[in-house]
Formats: C-alpha cells, sequence, structure tokens
C-alpha cells in the first residue's frame, strides 16, 4: 500500500512535469506560426504603408488579411482565450481575460470594419499583440520550468529486499512491503535499515545522519532502536521490527513531504492583479466612452472611441514586465551559482524577517576532522600508531585520522593481523606492538582505564578515538564537525541587516551551543527531528514571519518545504535540493547573501516595469477616451499603437539593465525591513 501510494505519487510529479513541458513547447510553436503569418499582416496593412511609404496591393489583399488574422486570432490566441474561460467561471478575471478582450474586440471589430473601411481595421495590431503575448508567456513558461521529484528521491532510502529470519530460524529474503510487527530481520555492515526496530542481537555503528541530523555515528546494541533508512555501517545487527511501511519513521517524513507539496500554494503574480483592475477599468472606460460619444457626435465615432479604449487597454508591456525580469535573473544566478526553481519564492526572498540553517552539512562541513590530539607522551608518536593502523579501514572516522596523520607529513607503517572489532574498532600489530583503536565501548570491552592526565577529555563533547598501545590506553584523538570558513562571516552579514538567525540540529545541546558561539547565530535549537523542524518554522510562521529555511539532508526537507523560502545548499541529498525553492551549487553560505542581493534587485525591476506598463495605460486609456478632447488632444489607433509598442521597447530595456545591476556582493544586501 505505502509503495503503490508513493509510485502513484511520483507518477503525478512525472506526469505534471511533462504536462508543463508539452505547455511550453506548444506556446513555443504557436509564436513560430504566428510570428510568421504576422509578416505579411504587417505588410498589407495599410497604416504601415503610409507609415514607410510604400505599396502592396491586389485583389482580395484585404480579404487575404482578414484569413491570416484569422488563423493569428484562433492558433495563437487559443491559449489565452481557453484560460479567459477559467479565470471568468472562477470569478477571477486577469491577464488572460485582458488579453482575451483586447484580442476579440480588435479582431471582430476589424472584421466588421472591413467591410466598410480598410483603414479602421486593427489588424495588424491584434498579430503583433498576440505575438508579444506568446512570447512573454513562453518566456516565463521557461522561467519556471521543473518538477520536483522529492518523493521518488526518498523511496530509494527504502531497500527493496529485506533477509527475515524463519521460524526455524533460518534466513528467507523477501519484500520490504511483506514485513510485518515483530519479524526479525538481519541487517549485514553496509547495509540500509529496512525498517523501525530493536536491537535484539549484535553490535554496530549506524549512520542515521540523512534522518536526525547527528553529525556522528551512534552505537547500537542490545535494545537500541534503529530506523528505516539509516545505514548500518561495521556490525550485523539482528532486529525486531517494532514499525514498518507506513507506520515507519521515514514514511512518516515522506507523507509530510507529500502533505506539503500538495498544499503549498503560490501568491498571486502581481501582474495578473493589475491586469484584474485594469480588466474592470477598460470595461468601465469603455461603456462611458460609447455613452458619451454617442450623445456628442455619433454612435460609429462612439463604437471606434470604445474599442480603441479596449483595444489599447491590453498590456502588451505588462505581460512582459515580469517574465522578461524573471528569465534575466534566473539567467544571472545560474552563473552565480544560484539556481531557482519557484520563482515567487524567490521573490519573496527580499522581504525575510528571519532564516533558519540546518547545522551538519549545512553550517558545519558535515564530516568529521581531527580537532585534538592527546597523548600521555608523544603526539606524533600516538598519531603514527593510531594511522598506520587505520589505513586498513575504509570507515569515515579512520580515514579523518588518516588525512591528519598525512597532513602532518608522518610516514604510516604497515600494520600486521589487522582485524576489525565489530562496533568497537580495530586492532593490529605495529612495530611490534599491539595497537587497539576504538570509541568508549573499546574502553569496556578491554577493560581499559583512562589515565589521569586523560581524564579532562573523556568529557568532551567530540567524537572520541581511544588508543591503546599493549594494552595500555596512551592517549585519545578527538574529532568534531568543522565549521565552514564562510559561515561566521555570512550570518554576521545577514544579521547586520536585521534578518533574525536560526540554527536547528539534531545535534545534542552541548554541540549546538558551541557552534551557535562560534558562528554568532540569533537563537539555537537542539535535539530536533524533522517532524519538530517543521513545527518550529510553522511557529515562526504563524507568528507572522516571512521564514527562510537554509538545509542539505534528508531530514531537512519537511522544513525546506514548509518554509516560504527553501534553500537547499548544492553539497546536499538529492531529496533537500528537490525539496527546496533555491538551491545553492557551492557549499557556501555566503551564497545566501548573493541570493538575497539578487532577490531584491529582481524586485526592484519587477516594480518599476509594472509601474512602467500600468502608467502607459493610465495615461493612454483615458486620453483614448477622449478626456482632452476640449483641448484638441485624441489618441487614434495609430498612436495608440505607438505608445503601446513604446511602453513595451521601455519595459524590454529595463529588464535587460538588470545585467548592469552591482555585482552580487554581500556589502550590498541594502536589506529594507520596513516591508
Amino acid at each position: 500500500m505505502q509503495k503503490k501510494m508513493l509510485h502513484n505519487s511520483n507518477e503525478n510529479h512525472d506526469h505534471h512535469g511533462v504536462g508543463h513541458s508539452h505547455h511550453m513547447e506548444d506556446l513555443k510553436q504557436r509564436f513560430i506560426f504566428s510570428v510568421i503569418v504576422t509578416i505579411p499582416i504587417l505588410l498589407f496593412s495599410p497604416m504601415i504603408q503610409d507609415l514607410l511609404g510604400f505599396t502592396i496591393d491586389f485583389p482580395y489583399r484585404d480579404f487575404l488579411t482578414f484569413l491570416l488574422s484569422t488563423l493569428i486570432y484562433f492558433y495563437g490566441g487559443w491559449p489565452f482565450l481557453t484560460m479567459m474561460i477559467q479565470e471568468i467561471r472562477s470569478k477571477e478575471p486577469g491577464m488572460m481575460t485582458l488579453i482575451s478582450m483586447a484580442i476579440s474586440v480588435a479582431y471582430f471589430y476589424s472584421a466588421v470594419a472591413l467591410l466598410v473601411s480598410a483603414e479602421n481595421s486593427f489588424f495588424w495590431e491584434l498579430a503583433t499583440l498576440i505575438d508579444i503575448m506568446l512570447i512573454g508567456h513562453y518566456i516565463e513558461a521557461k522561467s519556471i520550468l521543473g518538477a520536483s521529484n522529492t518523493l521518488e528521491e526518498l523511496v530509494r532510502l527504502i531497500p527493496k529486499k529485506a533477509k527475515r529470519f524463519t521460524h526455524e530460524d533460518t534466513l528467507e529474503e523477501v519484500d520490504v512491503s511483506q514485513l510485518r510487527l515483530g519479524d526479525e530481520i538481519l541487517i549485514h555492515p553496509g547495509e540500509n535499515i529496512p525498517a523501525d526496530g530493536k536491537v535484539i542481537k549484535g553490535e554496530s555503528m549506524v549512520d542515521e545522519a540523512l534522518l536526525t541530523g547527528e553529525s556522528k555515528p551512534l552505537f547500537k546494541s542490545l535494545d537500541s532502536f534503529v530506523f528505516m533508512g539509516s545505514t548500518n555501517i561495521d556490525g550485523s545487527l539482528r532486529v525486531s521490527i517494532t514499525k514498518s511501511g507506513e507506520s515507519s519513521y521515514l514514511s512518516q517524513i515522506i507523507n509530510l513531504v507529500k502533505e506539503l507539496q500538495e498544499s503549498r500554494s503560490h501568491t498571486q503574480d502581481l501582474a495578473n492583479r493589475a491586469a484584474k483592475w485594469l480588466f474592470y477599468a477598460a470595461l468601465l472606460i469603455g461603456a462611458i466612452t460609447l455613452l458619451v460619444w454617442s450623445i456628442l457626435s455619433n454612435f460609429e465615432d462612439a463604437v471606434l472611441r470604445m474599442v480603441t479604449v479596449l483595444v489599447i487597454a491590453c498590456p502588451h508591456a505588462l505581460g512582459l514586465a515580469v517574465p522578461l525580469v524573471v528569465a534575466i535573473s534566473t539567467s544571472m544566478a545560474a552563473k552565480n551559482g544560484i539556481l531557482i526553481r519557484h520563482r515567487d519564492a524567490f521573490e519573496r526572498l527580499h522581504k525575510i524577517d528571519v532564516i533558519c540553517f540546518d547545522k551538519t552539512g549545512t553550517i558545519t562541513e558535515g564530516k568529521l576532522a581531527v580537532s585534538t590530539v592527546a597523548a600521555i607522551e608523544d603526539e606524533k608518536n600516538l598519531l603514527y600508531f593510531a594511522a598506520s593502523l587505520e589505513q586498513h579501514s575504509e570507515h569515515g572516522i579512520a580515514q579523518a585520522i588518516v588525512d591528519y596523520a598525512q597532513n602532518q607529513k608522518i610516514i604510516l607503517a604497515a600494520a600486521d593481523e589487522f582485524s576489525a572489532i565489530s562496533g568497537v574498532g580495530a586492532k593490529a600489530k605495529i612495530d611490534g606492538h599491539l595497537v587497539m583503536v576504538g570509541g568508549p565501548q573499546l574502553l569496556k570491552k578491554e577493560s581499559l582505564q583512562i589515565p589521569q592526565k586523560l581524564l579532562p577529555f573523556d568529557s568532551y563533547e567530540a567524537t572520541k578515538v581511544w588508543v591503546a598501545i599493549d594494552g595500555v590506553i596512551s592517549g585519545v584523538i578527538l574529532l568534531t564537525d568543522t565549521i565552514r570558513h564562510s559561515s561566521a562571516e555570512a550570518i554576521g552579514i545577514i544579521r547586520s541587516k536585521g534578518i533574525t538567525t536560526y540554527m536547528f540540529t539534531g545535534d545534542n545541546n552541548e554541540v549546538a551551543a558551541d557552534i551557535a558561539k562560534k558562528t554568532g547565530v540569533d537563537h539555537y535549537e537542539a535535539g530536533l527531528l524533522p517532524d519538530v523542524k517543521l513545527q518550529k518554522i510553522q511557529e515562526l510562521r504563524k507568528g507572522g514571519k516571512i521564514v527562510a529555511m537554509v538545509g542539505d539532508g534528508i531530514n531537512d526537507a519537511p522544513a525546506l518545504l514548509g518554509a516560504d523560502i527553501g534553500i537547499a545548499i548544492g553539497a546536499g541529498t538529492d531529496i533537500a535540493i528537490e525539496s527546496a525553492d533555491i538551491i545553492l551549487t557551492k557549499s557556501d553560505l555566503l551564497g545566501v547573501v548573493d541570493a538575497i542581493t539578487l532577490s531584491r534587485q529582481t524586485y526592484k525591476k519587477i516594480m518599476q516595469n509594472l509601474w512602467w506598463a500600468s502608467g502607459y495605460n493610465i495615461i493612454a486609456i483615458p486620453l483614448a477616451a477622449g478626456v482632452l478632447i476640449k483641448w484638441g488632444i485624441l489618441i487614434n489607433p495609430a498612436v495608440g499603437a505607438i505608445l503601446m509598442s513604446a511602453s513595451t521597447v521601455i519595459v524590454a530595456i529595463n529588464a535587460q539593465l538588470l545585467k548592469k545591476a552591482k555585482p552580487m556582493q554581500k556589502e550590498q544586501i541594502g536589506y529594507n525591513h520596513t516591508h
């Protein structure tokens, strides 16, 4: 049932992605066709011929223009006409209704006017209007294309098969979907755990970082609990299943992601809201124009005035105001290592109140490195023995010790009789000495006493590797998760701009407090599971805050989706990247600062373009209606078309100026907290 549910979810996402791609390709084809057909319509237009000083005349020229315009109206205008119906049905007229009204008025009026005089037709305006609207919506569709594969990435964590004990205590391989409460399973080293359960036999280190955010592997022994999707590292475990299928912890995360994806709402486009009010204004002014001009002049002039008002009201520039800026900013962002998946979230980034950071792999490197080597006698000698032994292990901790020793220019020796001690450590003979390394379990298993000199290190919050030579503890190596070089700088800059910073982690309070102190975050929360991180995000949002979440792990997926803006760093897991609105290709928190800078620049350009586009309509519509006729000022269709084109050109040039904006640098966020 669980797999079926997840499979269906993936299908829906795949179909959504394919459908969006098909829509984009459809707009492209309609645009190419419409542009080709527009060329002869422009050449046949009496106004264009008079303007450019040439003549093309032949029998049925006007009828051919009508046929070509009919093709453009129904084929090129079809997406707008169909979407207009949806807007009207939902009682939310917007951009599509305004565009459809203008092209319909232009087409049907021109068709009738053709019987009287081709001079009064709007065919060329109709054609160019549809061309511009098609390219604008194609650019917009292309800039936001990208279906989320979050659920598919989560499902990949679940093993397909499991080794289950039968009643005769023999092993059988079964599908994970066949596992039931109380079943006992065997998990070998290197395998993902197929269900939540309790250890009834064996000892091992288990990596739960992807689920809980815990930065170091945890030791599991009798009565310890393990979770589906975590990785068994070095020992075999016999586990009694306590939760399987949909009740497992990983499945709960999957359900959270699914629920949040389905319920995630998008803010209505500013341009569409402007178009909604412009639609009502155009209808009202058009009706008043018809009435007034019918009284002052004649019905034929009144209709011409009204049609001019309705055609001029169509948002040529308004249709391009947002898509052009979005396309340019998306390209600029990509060149600076910022990939935008959800446009509306990126645009909201300029006004955030709070940024929440995951710790492991986001603020920190997410991998352990040697921080201290403490020895009874010589530290380099201790490191020599420990690293010579650890070079034969593939464990991440062992590799960190070897790397550190090599950086210290220590030449390692060969190890004889090497053997791993499951869940404890390893041992071998080096230069005739018996060397053992391991964590606290080594001390217990071998009944080793910590010398007085080393006792203070036992209380340190770090991963400890004790080194015993010939049965005596000779030293300890401490490993900690290292803070990224840019984290403190980036957090400091963000705080200086009035944005509150939080750090969420599944690690313990002591580790969290140390990282918070070193990086300067305002607040931190430790020991958080993914569902609790989500709750913290929701609490902040309910308090009226606009919240961004920065993370890299699977455990961050619900929080990334639950925040107003989810930001994933590129070194993170696929699931975090697929759950995010913005992806930083580099694991550098200064990229967050760059993203805020570009968001602010983008928002500024969008607002400028909306004012330019709307300003044209605010001025041109009343003039077309004849409010200044007393002073001899009246816009005819030709002048209206020129003004419309000028407005479009200004918007296009202004959008291109975004490329000339100051480089994205941390000093230039210029965050304005009074929004």
